[in-house]
């Protein structure tokens, strides 16, 4: 199905008629000086498991597969005694 494009004016002066396309399960693209900037999509009611989410976002480009070492990338940072301290009597 091809996504129909309007414009951030068109889309401002005909917001209603854009809604009532997407109830009936239509998509459209919001342009700004002609890039696409924004997607109008029927709303899901059904809930995803994070493992679907993630592979939706990964999917569409919007997030990157990690390492698969997790504990190796959040390794925790070793303390310094009176850091705090520290901080405070500098920032006076």
């Amino acid at each position: 199905m091809k996504e129909e494009s309007y414009s951030t004016y068109q889309a401002k002066a005909q917001l209603s008629k854009l809604l009532r396309q997407v109830r009936n399960n239509k998509k459209i693209v919001i342009t700004h000086h002609g890039r696409p900037v924004a997607r109008l999509v029927p709303f899901e009611e059904e809930e995803q498991d994070l493992e679907q989410r993630l592979r939706q976002l990964t999917e569409t480009g919007i997030i990157e597969a990690g390492a698969d070492d997790v504990d190796a990338r959040f390794a925790p940072l070793g303390r310094s005694p009176g850091a705090l301290d520290r901080f405070l009597a500098e920032r006076d």
